[in-house]
């Protein structure tokens, strides 16, 4: 699949303002920020809590919560409104299960940022209903596993979707071809390497989530 139709998702880059600006400066179609729920604060960030007081990542790596800095939601986007002018390139993921976050980062939505174009992943496809009857949301549909990806088939033979997110080694370019029928957007991750990006081509998706920079403006620039 040539270049200029392949997606450039900046993956994890809205967790910090500098990355999201680096990001949305070096011209990527969406960047990603990680949504959680904790303790009524909805938190920008990757890693887990474990317990009020500590983060942890694949549970080698621990972090005292007092010495990471963690913007919350509210911030983000009052720097996209004022900062880079409401630029409508955020993709919100709601992590967790609680689905109380769901509703929260929609009512945050309509108050701070009212009209805004804005994508909303989730694996818990069923949060995606609290941004109903809001036009300038689009819902990407996320899955991580084998038996999510069955899920995701079958449900986009019975409804179309504006967009969906699949662990990358899931896929064959049998499967991604059924997932193009039934989505408007395909994309994949984790895309990292030059080997993952020639895969992701292979596969033939519309898009590839990338923690690399380098990558992701190699997308970019080849299609002017």
């Amino acid at each position: 699949m040539a270049d200029q139709r392949l997606l450039a998702v900046a993956h994890r880059a809205g967790n910090d303002l500098a990355d999201l600006r680096a990001a949305l400066d070096a011209g990527v179609d969406l960047v990603e920020a990680d949504i959680h729920l904790f303790r009524g604060a909805l938190e920008v960030r990757h890693c887990k809590a474990l317990g009020r007081h500590l983060f942890w990542e694949k549970w080698w790596d621990v972090s005292w919560r007092r010495d990471v800095i963690v913007p919350e939601l509210a911030e983000v986007l009052a720097h996209v409104r004022e900062v880079v002018n409401g630029d409508p390139r955020l993709m919100l993921d709601l992590k967790g299960r609680a689905p109380a976050v769901a509703p929260e980062v929609a009512a945050l939505l309509r108050r701070a940022a009212p009209g805004m174009p804005v994508s909303v992943c989730t694996k818990q496809w069923r949060m995606l209903d609290a941004f109903d009857g809001d036009p300038h949301v689009r819902k990407i549909l996320s899955a991580s596993s084998t038996r999510q990806l069955g899920r995701l088939r079958a449900r986009l033979r019975r409804r179309r979707a504006a967009g969906v997110s699949v662990r990358r080694q899931l896929l064959t370019p049998a499967v991604a071809e059924e997932l193009r029928r039934g989505a408007d957007v395909v994309m994949v991750w984790p895309v990292d390497t030059e080997a993952a990006l020639d895969h992701a081509r292979w596969l033939g998706v519309n898009g590839v989530i990338s923690k690399n920079l380098d990558i992701l403006r190699q997308l970019v620039h080849a299609r002017g």
